[in-house]
């Protein structure tokens, strides 16, 4: 059953008020290279792009047994691409970063980034699983990504407000896998509703959602369409340390409003996603989403001082805390 247009609209809502909590970073995505964005995120040690690629890793392999040629991933709200980096090549997050810190590339301009990268990606062994389009409003992310080498097409467009054009459509047509790492929130049921109508097949969804971030409109559009959702129980996967304590507090009054418990997971001053895999309910009897996937959660990595709440003679306070 379709959602009515009064439901859309509560949804919509619910999504811009929970986005209000988060902190913006918009002007690390218009720029014509990656080094504001591994600076900005690598500060505030975000790794969900690492503590997921072996997941991804894992259903990739999975799905690559039932498709007769190498999958092809679209990932949605791709930025620069880095998904795509980290999974065909042997690399990091934390080693991309420390590259853009180096004084020596810190000087060269976007044109010259974007040949050196090009050769720096062309002269590591391609160990994918999977060949990369990509989707993302920002133009200069997208247009670096494909000049690089790291997606074989690309994508400029907002779904949540255009219509999906035919010459874009035909991009998307083969994809086996849709990919979100981090958009759910900004992007809706309503992108991934035209991305499906636009697949030629019934294609495997992996999202890493947000743990504020309501899933049901997304499950409910999926279901139209014939996919079967599934949720990796018992674990979580860090994105990131909250930026400062607004964003904490706020996060953490967002969980409560929600009826979520941040016990042991946000309040110790870090983002938590689910992992949530949709798919034909055929490819999910075969195997379930906890016999594909093995997973490393990010606990345990090291992380910069972080906001947290402590007791005191007043009550909870948020400090920083290592």
């Amino acid at each position: 059953m379709r959602l009515s247009k009064k439901d859309e609209a509560l949804l919509k809502v619910d999504f811009s008020r929970i986005n209000q909590a988060k902190a913006v970073f918009d002007d690390i995505y218009i720029q014509d290279d990656p080094r504001s964005y591994f600076s900005t995120l690598g500060d505030l040690d975000y790794m969900i792009t690492d503590v997921a690629e072996p997941v991804i890793r894992q259903i990739l392999s999975a799905k690559a047994s039932v498709t007769e040629s190498k999958p092809v991933v679209l990932d949605v709200g791709c930025s620069y691409g880095i998904n795509a980096a980290v999974h065909r090549f042997p690399l990091t997050f934390g080693g991309l970063r420390h590259r853009y810190a180096r004084r020596e590339i810190k000087a060269v301009s976007s044109e010259e980034l974007m040949q050196l990268d090009r050769n720096f990606y062309a002269s590591w062994p391609d160990h994918g699983l999977a060949r990369f389009i990509g989707l993302d409003v920002s133009a200069p992310a997208v247009r670096y990504a494909t000049r690089v080498g790291l997606l074989d097409q690309g994508i400029v467009a907002d779904l949540e407000s255009q219509p999906l054009s035919a010459e874009d459509a035909c991009i998307i047509k083969p994809a086996d896998v849709i990919l979100s790492t981090g958009c759910i929130g900004y992007v809706t049921e309503k992108t991934f509703g035209k991305l499906l109508d636009a697949t030629e097949k019934k294609p495997w969804i992996i999202s890493f959602v947000l743990r504020m971030f309501p899933y049901d409109s997304l499950e409910k559009t999926f279901a139209q369409r014939g996919l079967v959702t599934e949720k990796l129980g018992g674990v979580t996967f860090i994105q990131r340390r909250f930026r400062d304590a607004e964003e904490f507090e706020n996060s953490l009054a967002t969980l409560a409003a929600a009826h979520i418990d941040s016990t042991g997971l946000e309040s110790e001053g870090l983002f938590h996603a689910d992992l949530i895999l949709s798919r034909p309910e055929a490819d999910a009897r075969v195997a379930s989403l906890e016999d594909i996937v093995t997973v490393a959660s990010g606990r345990g990595r090291p992380i910069a001082p972080r906001y947290v709440h402590v007791e005191s003679d007043d009550g909870l306070q948020v400090t920083l805390e290592p």
